[in-house]
């Protein structure tokens, strides 16, 4: 496991081609070909109708006004209104299908994010705090929905513009044409340098606005104990310079930014009077190609080409910071997970219990072990209770055996098949875990009860609740088992927390239980209570408890006191006190 980023770091991303990524984006947009085909063809529609009233007025301008033919005149200006309906109808139809195509994009898009985030291994949530991993899924997609929605299609809509209109330029003078041109290109230049060194920007502005989100969660999350130990004046310090980061950050990237606009006015200021002067000379020189018509039509065609232009070379800006959201939205998405079914996965089934650590050795980071040479065998229907101080492995053993981590030498196996062999929803159907900080829901009691075994119905959720003698609380709150819970179940207390959490493995009935200091909110009469129903739970079953409280380990089969990278002692809880060793000093 890499050294976790906290919200004063910035994460290191792999640095990839934007071209890449934007190409990536093509697979969201195929299976809408329909749509885009519409689209495509009511932007066609719009930009060529679009330019045909400067030819009209080339007309009115060079013969209608000449030859005085108001017959003509009221024809033109018919094909005026009705050019303009189309144009009107196309562009409408346009948006509208592109909004759609859009939406439907992102929607995917945030489909494959979330469902990855759902598959993805625990080193990568280990690796970086819960804000970094919220803006990606939120904030960045929010810019991608925007680019999809407006952008992308606009970016087709003027590419197309610009090719109509060169060739109705061309039409009416190449040589004026060229002196487009002659500007255009080193515009565009500068215009493209300019988004290089705001991508750059943007991508260091969403780490530190990664930061800023990672310490807001981070607050809110520990609120309690924020007030607490009077860390409020501290902590609003400490967001005002990771805020100032990021708006120093913006605020560099607005003032280039800000260059586009008169990069693009200046060229284009230049080769307007550029095609002036020489529309002028050729007029005074005699040359009959150009006409006073041509001249008005060609600076029209112009206006219609600088628009599209100019909003070409602000998509680009957009691209910048667009192609900076893609960068750690396909990081997300391309993030390896280790674990996961290998082919030919074998499902779990009719599990007796029998559970073996075969000369395990686990490190969360390299060359930092915290198991080594781990043997362990537990036959069906024994309870292991394991105890040990802090950071000696406890959790690490059981982790291994749900396969929340792999093994890094050496194997961990259920009824002689290795987890790693398993089905993962049949391993994580078999073994059931209960952590020291039950997670509640939002959602009636019912539901929360329910959550592991969505077919239950409300007899059977109601019986689990009632074996762990959670019934009495329940009943109290209003609305009893339909009472509608809180986020994070606030407004329980932390023992109800856990009396909704055993019934939920209670429902589950797996073959194999560990219970990770699952106690240790409920009080000591409570507790009780739980001890005669846990007996029931894990009778003729193999169990995993990791506690510090003696009454729950006591009449375990065989105690292991985890240490120093293995098992230190191991034995009932008779033997071990009698040993008077590391056991009888931790039950003291």
């Amino acid at each position: 496991m890499a050294k976790r980023n906290t919200f004063f770091e910035d994460e290191k991303i792999e640095k990839k081609i934007d071209i890449k990524q934007l190409g990536r984006t093509i697979k969201y947009i195929l299976p809408y070909k329909k749509i885009l085909l519409l689209v495509t063809c009511m932007m066609l529609a719009a930009s060529i109708v679009s330019l045909f009233p400067p030819r009209l007025l080339k007309l009115i301008v060079d013969e209608t006004v000449v030859n005085n033919d108001y017959r003509q005149l009221a024809l033109v200006g018919a094909g005026l209104v009705l050019l303009a309906a189309v144009e009107i109808i196309s562009t409408f139809i346009q948006s509208r299908s592109m909004g759609k195509m859009g939406l439907l994009i992102i929607t995917n898009i945030r489909t494959d994010i979330f469902e990855r985030l759902q598959r993805l291994s625990f080193d990568y949530f280990d690796n970086r705090p819960d804000g970094k991993i919220v803006v990606r899924v939120t904030e960045y997609i929010n810019g991608l929905a925007d680019f999809f929605s407006n952008y992308v299609m606009m970016f087709a809509i003027y590419i197309v513009k610009i090719i109509v209109v060169t060739v109705f330029m061309l039409s009416l003078s190449p040589m004026l044409t060229l002196i487009v041109f002659a500007t255009i290109i080193p515009m565009m230049t500068v215009v493209f340098v300019l988004r290089a060194v705001l991508r750059k920007m943007y991508t260091v502005h969403r780490l530190k606005n990664s930061n800023r989100t990672a310490f807001l969660v981070e607050s809110i999350m520990g609120e309690q104990i924020v007030k607490n130990y009077n860390r409020i004046d501290i902590n609003k310090e400490t967001y005002r310079d990771i805020h100032e980061e990021s708006v120093d950050m913006w605020w560099d990237i607005v003032k280039r930014s800000r260059l586009n606009q008169p990069v693009v006015m200046a060229f284009w200021n230049v080769g307007t009077l550029c095609i002036y002067g020489v529309a002028l000379a050729l007029i005074l020189g005699g040359n009959d190609l150009i006409t006073a018509g041509v001249v008005i039509t060609f600076t029209t065609y112009m206006s219609a080409f600088q628009d599209p232009l100019s909003q070409l070379s602000t998509i680009i800006q957009e691209l910048a910071q667009v192609s900076s959201n893609l960068e750690q939205v396909f990081d997300t998405i391309d993030y390896p997970s280790v674990i996961q079914d290998r082919e030919n996965a074998v499902e779990l089934k009719n599990v007796k219990g029998r559970v073996d650590f075969n000369d395990v050795t686990f490190a969360y980071e390299d060359d930092v072990n915290i198991l080594e040479h781990f043997n362990l065998h537990v036959t069906p229907g024994e309870t292991i209770a394991l105890v040990g101080p802090t950071g000696a492995g406890k959790t690490t053993i059981i982790n291994m055996l749900t396969r929340f981590y792999d093994v890094k030498e050496g194997s961990v196996t259920i009824d002689g098949i290795d987890v790693r062999d398993a089905e993962i929803y049949s391993l994580r159907k078999e073994v059931g875990v209960l952590m020291q900080d039950p997670f509640i829901f939002k959602g009636t009691v019912l539901e929360n009860i329910r959550y592991g075994r969505k077919e239950a119905t409300d007899e059977e959720c109601i019986a689990a609740a009632k074996t762990i003698f959670a019934d009495k609380f329940i009943q109290r709150l209003n609305g009893g088992y339909m009472h509608e819970l809180e986020e994070r179940g606030a407004g329980l207390s932390a023992g109800e927390k856990q009396l909704i959490s055993f019934a939920r493995i209670v429902l589950k009935n797996p073959s194999v239980i560990i219970l990770d200091e699952a106690t240790s909110a409920i009080d000591t009469e409570t507790e009780l209570l739980i001890q005669e129903a846990l007996d029931i739970l894990i009778k003729d079953k193999t169990a995993f408890i990791v506690a510090h409280r003696l009454s729950t380990i006591r009449n375990s089969d065989r105690i292991l006191y985890i240490s120093n990278k293995g098992i230190a002692e191991e034995g009932t809880h008779e033997q071990l006190m009698a040993r008077k060793g590391l056991y009888y000093e931790l039950a003291k």
